[in-house]
């Protein structure tokens, strides 16, 4: 059994809205603002960095 700790997840309140803007010059999505605006989030991006690394290291996953 590995000694990883899962972290706690951030928990946002149902209606939360983002205040992304996209970037100008170029075309880029508003969900790709998104993403880039909450990546910017320390919290919000240990939690993907970890999720990450849950679904790479799952052996299960190999499994058919």
């Amino acid at each position: 059994m590995s000694n990883y700790k899962v972290p706690q997840s951030p928990v946002f309140p149902a209606g939360k809205t983002w205040a992304f803007k996209k970037r100008p010059g170029i075309y880029e999505s508003d969900v790709t603002a998104l993403v880039r605006h909450m990546l910017e989030d320390e919290t919000i991006r240990e939690d993907q960095r970890a999720a990450w690394e849950r679904w790479r290291n799952d052996p299960a996953g190999l499994r058919r």
